[in-house]
C-alpha cells in the first residue's frame, strides 16, 4: 500500500490553507516531505491521522521558511517523545548542509538542550547531493539538484513497489537539465502557482513559478500519466479544483489531481 497524504497545498503566502507538504505512506509508516511554515504542521498531521511515531524519514527540499520552519516544531515534539520513551528508533532528516546547519542553529536557540543532545545519536542529518540515493521504507529515493536560480533545492524520484517512478520537482518550474530525472515518471508532483489566465494578477514568472497550463503542457509533452498540482495561490480555494482542472484539460489528457489539504491519493 502506497498513498500520498496531502498535508498542505498552498504557496508561501497563503492564509486559507497550509503550505505545501506531504507524506508518502508505505504500510503503516510515512515519509514526510517538508513541514510548512509553523506549528500548523502538528494540526495537519493530527487531522490526517498520522502519528509522529510513524515518521522516521523526513525530507526537506530547501531552506525557504514555508518549507523549513515547521521542522523546528517536529524536532521539539519528536525530541520530547524520544526523551519520554514514547518514540521508537531514529528520525532521519534528508537535507543539504545549509538546511542542517540552519536547523541546528535554530534548535540551539529555541529548543531545550536535552533535545539538541539527541542530534547525531537519534536525530540524524543525512546530506543530500545531486545523484545521492537513499533507501527509505524499502523504497529507493534519488535526489537531484533542480537548478534553482533562487536557492539550492533538491527534488527527488522514488521507485514505487510496482517499479514505477514518482518524481517531486520541488516548488519551481521544470528545468530542462533535469529531464532525465523527470522523464519516464508515472507520477509527477508539480507546483502550479496560479491559472495561466490569471498570470497578470499573480505574476508567477516574476517569482520563478509556473501556471497550471505550463505544468500540464509539460506533463503532456513528457507523457506522464498522473499529475498532481499544488503550491498554489489561495484566493480561489472554493473553486480551485474546478478552475484548475478546466484550464489543465486544455493541454493534458492524463489523470489530473488538484488536491485540497488533507486529501489522500492512492499511488498503487
Amino acid at each position: 500500500m502506497e498513498r500520498l497524504h496531502v498535508l498542505g497545498t498552498g504557496n508561501a503566502a497563503v492564509t486559507r490553507c497550509y503550505n505545501t507538504c506531504f507524506t508518502i505512506q508505505v504500510g503503516e509508516e510515512h515519509i514526510l516531505c517538508d513541514a510548512g511554515g509553523g506549528n500548523g504542521i502538528l494540526r495537519q498531521l493530527e487531522d490526517a491521522g498520522i502519528t509522529l511515531g510513524s515518521i522516521h524519514h523526513f525530507i526537506i527540499t530547501h531552506a525557504h521558511c514555508d518549507h523549513l520552519l515547521g521542522a523546528v516544531w517536529l524536532l521539539r515534539m519528536i525530541g520530547t517523545a524520544m526523551n519520554a520513551g514514547k518514540y521508537d528508533g531514529r528520525l532521519r532528516i534528508y537535507c543539504h548542509r545549509t538546511v542542517s546547519e540552519g536547523l541546528r542553529a535554530m534548535a540551539a536557540l529555541m529548543l531545550p538542550a536535552k533535545i539538541c543532545a539527541l542530534f547525531d545519536e537519534r536525530i540524524l542529518f543525512l546530506a543530500t547531493e545531486d545523484g545521492v540515493q537513499r533507501e527509505m521504507l524499502g523504497r529507493s529515493v534519488t535526489f537531484f539538484d533542480i537548478g534553482s536560480t533562487k536557492m539550492l533545492q533538491f527534488g527527488f524520484t522514488m521507485t514505487l513497489a510496482d517499479g514505477r517512478k514518482l518524481c517531486c520537482m520541488g516548488d519551481e518550474p521544470f528545468n530542462p537539465d533535469c529531464r532525465e530525472q523527470v522523464e519516464g515518471s508515472a507520477w509527477l508532483l508539480s507546483e502550479a502557482f496560479c491559472l495561466y489566465s490569471q498570470r497578470e494578477r499573480f505574476k508567477p514568472y516574476e517569482k520563478h513559478h509556473s501556471t497550471v497550463l505550463d505544468a500540464c503542457r509539460l506533463a503532456q509533452e513528457l507523457d506522464i500519466p498522473h499529475l498532481v498540482l499544488w503550491h498554489t495561490e489561495d484566493k480561489n480555494l472554493p473553486d480551485r479544483r474546478q478552475l484548475y482542472t478546466l484550464e489543465g484539460r486544455q493541454a493534458y489528457t492524463g489523470d489530473l489531481y488538484v488536491p485540497d489539504d488533507l486529501d489522500v491519493i492512492e499511488l498503487t
